[in-house]
């Protein structure tokens, strides 16, 4: 942590992680409320997603099952 309470990593952003153009504080690590808005509606339909390996049990049990 740096004297100003922020991380070394997050204290060198300095591209919007969405379009490229110079951060705004404001909207850190986003260059305008535009651009957040975007990385949130990639979250909130499922654009962004975490891989796995396999599915997990419950769901293998689903698949043995006829209905739910």
């Amino acid at each position: 942590m740096t004297a100003s309470g922020t991380s070394k990593a997050q204290s060198t952003i300095t591209q919007c992680t969405m379009c490229g153009a110079p951060v705004v504080e404001k909207y850190k690590p986003f260059c305008s409320k535009r651009c957040a808005d975007l990385d949130l509606g990639k979250w909130l339909n499922a654009s962004y997603a975490v891989p796995a390996s396999e599915p997990p049990e419950y769901l293998e049990d689903l698949e043995d099952e006829d209905e739910f």
